[in-house]
């Protein structure tokens, strides 16, 4: 396999980029979504998981102020209001307008968001899909 065909992951959190690694994981909540009839009529188990990269400018800056930093609860309570907006059909619709959600914020770089549906078959955990989306300002 040549070079230019392996996926290199970003690293979350690095030091040598001034990264720190933002996260939510296993974020599970019901959530109107999908293609067919009984899906569009009933609400259904959802799984999130996200991971951001975050510039972190200069440490001092912080200054032990929530304001600084990016929050956790905000971006959750921001997921929240997009599941509330009413039916998506697609699990990547939804991928993609959480990753863009995160991007709204310059400090964030890197945005991987996964969204599984829980309960389609009895054989399996979760179906879903992943993304990663890059600000283009990085």
């Amino acid at each position: 396999m040549s070079q230019a065909n392996v996926i290199q992951p970003h690293h979350f959190a690095d030091a040598r980029n001034a990264l720190r690694h933002v996260f939510v994981h296993d974020l599970e909540m019901p959530a109107s979504i999908g293609v067919y009839t009984y899906e569009k009529t009933s609400k259904q188990r959802i799984r999130i998981n996200l991971d951001l990269a975050v510039r972190e400018g200069d440490a001092r800056a912080i200054d032990d102020n929530l304001a600084n930093v990016v929050c956790y609860e905000g971006v959750v309570s921001g997921i929240r209001r997009l599941i509330d907006q009413g039916h998506v059909n697609l699990v990547e619709t939804l991928a993609e307008r959480i990753a863009a959600l995160c991007l709204e914020d310059k400090r964030v770089r890197v945005a991987r968001v996964r969204v599984e549906k829980l309960d389609v078959f009895p054989d399996a955990t979760s179906v879903g899909v992943e993304i990663e989306r890059v600000s283009p300002t990085t």
